[in-house]
């Protein structure tokens, strides 16, 4: 009887659990490796996978119908994420929305401190050229610069040139106040003093910057202490063939609103100068270069030039250098 009971015993456990009989010695444990840092792990073989029973996953997988939910009552963000996406993408205070402009302005002035108030010297040699022409060569100087920050410069200025072997034909000094009134564009005022010819010192007002597809432009009204009034309009533009090798044309006008004859200068447009400049870059700060300036006396002025035996029109072969610093 008991032969019996353990006999069926035995038999029973052996048809229950048939996973126990394995021998787990024999069993292949390299699927079951995790894969080593620097290792893809295995793909996984869903074709023997049992995907008979997906009741509930499918059920789970019905698309929803958007339509019928309530967006104006979700909560798609938080402030945090709101400020972020403003800053990147809305006005520059666009914090002040969230936090509130009071908040803000301590920040705000530590970054204007930090960055954007610092003190720049520049200074740039725009033309310093020898001039080959009919008659007596010349020469020609353009320098300017500043001392400032992005808002408010001391801007200065110097232009002239003369003959070789003749005192020097026309030079003068401006020393400006400089105001930022847009992102591109400097309104100047201050005082203009010419260093030859008759004794003049002009009040002057002007905007310079940079207009649209790159064009430079300084203009500028001039008032003497005579009452003269006069003007000048200067523009370039530098199109770049290589990285270091630029074509610059650049135009020059001036202007008068009456005769000045101890000047040589007829009212309306006194001369015009069209020039093309070919420079490389040896470095970024100096480039030396060659061009051809064509110059003409107009209306008035003209007039002048010719009874003072000179002439009207004048071609100019140059060769300079252009630096900054």
């Amino acid at each position: 009887m008991m032969v019996r009971i353990w006999a069926t015993i035995i038999a029973a456990s052996t048809a229950v659990s048939p996973l126990m009989a394995q021998d787990h010695g024999a069993m292949d444990y390299s699927m079951h490796r995790m894969p080593a840092a620097d290792e893809a792990a295995p793909p996984v073989d869903h074709s023997q996978m049992d995907h008979g029973d997906r009741g509930h996953a499918e059920e789970m997988a019905e698309p929803m119908d958007h339509s019928t939910m309530d967006h104006g009552a979700m909560n798609h963000g938080t402030a945090a994420s709101a400020t972020v996406s403003n800053a990147e993408t809305g006005p520059p205070n666009a914090a002040d929305a969230i936090w509130g402009a009071e908040a803000m302005r301590a920040s705000r002035e530590a970054a204007y401190d930090e960055h954007g108030n610092m003190q720049i010297f520049w200074l740039q040699g725009d033309r310093a050229e020898l001039r080959m022409r009919d008659g007596k060569d010349g020469y020609l100087w353009d320098v300017q610069g500043y001392f400032g920050g992005d808002l408010n410069k001391f801007w200065f200025k110097s232009e002239g040139e003369g003959s070789f072997g003749e005192p020097v034909g026309q030079a003068e000094v401006q020393a400006l106040y400089s105001r930022a009134i847009a992102p591109f564009f400097d309104l100047q005022a201050g005082v203009r003093q010419d260093l030859t010819g008759p004794d003049r010192t002009h009040a002057v007002i002007g905007v310079q910057g940079l207009m649209p597809y790159m064009f430079e432009v300084d203009a500028a009204a001039f008032l003497s202490n005579k009452g003269d009034l006069t003007a000048r309009i200067e523009a370039e533009y530098d199109q770049r063939i290589t990285q270091r090798l630029i074509l610059q044309p650049r135009a020059e006008v001036n202007l008068s609103a009456q005769d000045i004859a101890e000047l040589g200068i007829g009212s309306g447009i006194d001369n015009l100068e069209l020039g093309l400049r070919l420079r490389y870059e040896i470095a970024r700060e100096f480039a030396p270069y060659v061009g051809i300036e064509q110059e003409w006396k107009l209306d008035g002025s003209r007039d002048y030039a010719r009874a003072a035996g000179e002439d009207a029109s004048v071609t100019n072969y140059v060769v300079g250098v252009r630096f900054w610093f």
